[in-house]
């Protein structure tokens, strides 16, 4: 029952809408980049992927799949 539940929490859930919560995204081509949230940095090397519903630094080297782990990641 709790992946019913977790399955149609993140249906529901846009992943750039939850990451845009906590870091200023800005569309570019079809993904969306911004200051990655767990090291210090002035370029932006965060990059927010919606068709694969993940996110992923490519500073620090933090990664995501899914809106679920996005919210555990940030807490």
């Amino acid at each position: 029952m709790a992946s019913g539940v977790a399955a149609e929490v993140k249906s529901k859930l846009s992943i750039v809408d939850v990451v845009g919560e906590q870091v200023h995204l800005r569309k570019a081509g079809t993904t969306y980049k911004g200051l990655c949230p767990f090291h210090g940095e002035k370029t932006p090397s965060f990059v927010v992927t919606p068709a694969r519903e993940s996110w992923h630094c490519f500073g620090c080297g933090e990664a995501a799949t899914s809106s679920a782990s996005s919210c555990a990641a940030t807490d």
